[in-house]
């Protein structure tokens, strides 16, 4: 069918981001008016930490500046992805991306100048001004960085090595989009963004090909891969040790004050149910039929797919039954959201692909994506729906300077609405085909998300222990690990596989430290609250409800602990892990 162009699209169905800007002269304006406050900000260095007064115009001033920016680049990052061929908003992009660099780098001073000052006489500041009282935690977490800011000619030198130090993400990014090509599969093409949809092909020979071709290209560039990872996994480590870190990984825990123990305990209680894992894989190889399960048989549905069609409005009404438990006001709130624009819906020419929730402190939350009609973008809409609301409560409740999220609570919003989706959705079906269907689909969740995801956080754990200890990342010791930790999770259900132990090289998120292993505790996370708000229990949807308010305005785990759950103690991931066993004992039973 032939895509429609954006003025085909009914406006119902598109976002109403005319509410930031009703033209784009406004949007000038707001960058003019950034840029002359930023040359009135910078009048104050020297002087920012004279008095509590002084203090507090200096953190207001500075606030005000990024309030606008932030709309601005919203605004124009959205009308971009509307239509990313857009000449208007390319421009428009790129502008607020270098106004942004030279407001940031004007404002440079302000922490340097902060930190000069002792604590405990911006502690004495704090008490003498009442105003300043909302941002004592923010002023604690800067002092508490103190340790690990370097002199200001080292922070420099730092700064401008940046682009140097992200060198070997940007090769990787340019070797992997760019220039890895995939030879076609029976005549059709294969790329990163369809590979997925080959692996779940029914035609066992279309998912071997395809297999087989995407692995071949990384073995034949393995060391150029493994020296480019090798050079990321020592920038890490040496940056850490810089900065005067015990290990990369207390660097890249330190500025969410996350404790080690998540960490590892995440890893220790998934070793302790990889027993469900491996009897998921037998049950896959026994429905499958196979005498040999290999890798490129492990997505493939083993329960016939829901083929139902959905309209939009059908699944704003199934989204709504399904987050009832979440209260009237949570319900009102999303419906009325949803009727005055949030959402964009449907694909148009030059319409960016995937989804995402997004917005600026003073804007809708607003939602893209790409309906298409299947369960999947249920599914889909609902999550991003939960990041929308999260950003809603947060931003009704929260200063600016609080209005945001880490990525450690973030993900945890809106996997609670999948969960409480899928619950809804199994218990409205009887459809006995359907219901097999669901369960696997959620079990596919966890494996993709808390098992896959911890897999590869043990291994990023595993490559920095062994730069941190004097080691070297070669292809054969990359993939020789890999290929264990790979055999560990599935079990011996699954064959051995020439190819499996070269699967490092070809995620992204490696260079990005210590990343993954967040989408693995929020899943864990948002499992144990879904389950205590499906008790019907209003203190825990009240809990709940009171975590989405928080935003930034105290460390990850302390926030998660408003809604119940401690992610410090092991017992937080083997809750949701005894979810998914309790899943695999169900799907065995019913088929």
């Amino acid at each position: 069918m032939t895509t429609k162009k954006r003025n085909e699209i009914d406006d119902n169905f598109k976002w109403n981001i005319e509410d930031m800007y009703k033209d784009n002269a406004l949007w000038t304006k707001d960058i003019e008016d950034v840029l002359k406050l930023t040359e009135e900000f910078v009048k104050l260095a020297g002087h920012i930490t004279d008095s509590a007064d002084s203090l507090y115009t200096a953190i207001s001033k500075q606030n005000n500046i990024w309030l606008k920016l932030e709309k601005a680049f919203v605004f124009a990052h959205m009308k971009l992805d509307e239509n990313t061929t857009s000449t208007v908003y390319q421009g428009m992009n790129s502008k607020c991306q270098g106004v942004m660099a030279k407001v940031s780098a004007s404002m440079s001073f302000f922490t340097p100048e902060l930190l000069s000052k002792s604590k405990d006489t911006i502690t004495t500041y704090i008490k003498e001004d009442k105003r300043l009282d909302v941002y004592d935690f923010y002023l604690n977490s800067v002092f508490r960085e103190k340790a690990h800011v370097l002199s200001e000619p080292e922070e420099n030198i730092l700064a401008q090595l940046s682009e140097v130090t992200r060198a070997s993400s940007e090769v990787f990014s340019m070797l992997n989009n760019a220039d890895m090509k995939f030879d076609d599969v029976n005549g059709q093409s294969l790329t990163h963004g369809n590979y997925i949809n080959y692996m779940e092909s029914s035609d066992r020979s279309i998912r071997k090909i395809a297999y087989e071709n995407v692995y071949k290209k990384y073995m034949n560039q393995i060391n150029t891969i493994a020296t480019t990872y090798n050079y990321s996994v020592k920038t890490d480590v040496i940056s850490s040790r810089i900065r005067h870190y015990s290990s990369s990984l207390d660097s890249a825990l330190y500025g969410d004050n996350i404790p080690k123990a998540v960490y590892t305990n995440l890893i220790d209680a998934v070793h302790e149910h990889l027993g469900s894992l491996h009897d998921y894989t037998e049950l896959r190889k026994e429905k499958l039929g196979l005498d040999d399960l290999r890798m490129y048989d492990i997505y493939v549905p083993i329960c016939k797919p829901d083929d139902k069609k959905y309209t939009f409005d059908d699944a704003v009404d199934i989204m709504k039954k399904a987050l009832a438990p979440l209260g009237e006001e949570y319900i009102d709130i999303l419906s009325k959201g949803i009727k005055s624009g949030w959402v964009d819906v449907y694909e148009n020419e030059g319409k960016t692909s995937g989804a995402y929730s997004f917005g600026s402190y003073d804007s809708m939350p607003y939602v893209l994506m790409n309906f298409n009609g299947n369960l999947k973008d249920v599914f889909t809409l609902v999550h991003e729906c939960g990041h929308s609301m999260h950003s809603y409560y947060t931003r009704h409740n929260q200063p600016f300077i609080y209005g945001s999220h880490s990525i450690f609570t973030a993900e945890v919003a809106s996997t609670v609405n999948e969960a409480l989706l899928i619950g809804y959705l199994l218990d409205n079906e009887d459809n006995p085909e359907i219901r097999k269907y669901l369960i696997n689909f959620h079990i596919e969740a966890f494996r993709t998300t808390l098992f896959r995801q911890t897999m590869f956080a043990e291994f990023e754990k595993i490559t920095h222990e062994t730069i941190e200890e004097g080691g070297a990342l070669t292809p054969e010791f990359l993939s020789t690990e890999y290929e264990k930790l790979n055999k560990l999770y599935f079990g011996d259900s699954l064959s051995d596989d020439e190819y499996i132990k070269y699967e490092w090289s070809r995620i992204p998120h490696f260079y990005r430290a210590y990343y993954v292993y967040q989408y693995a505790t929020g899943y864990s996370a948002a499992t144990a609250i879904a389950n205590g708000i499906l008790t019907g229990e209003d203190k825990k949807r009240e809990a709940y409800l009171e975590f989405l308010k928080t935003g930034d305005s105290n460390f990850p785990v302390e926030l998660l602990k408003i809604a119940g759950v401690d992610m410090s103690k092991k017992e937080s991931i083997s809750n949701a892990l005894s979810t998914f066993d309790d899943l695999v004992k169900d799907l065995r039973s019913i088929l």
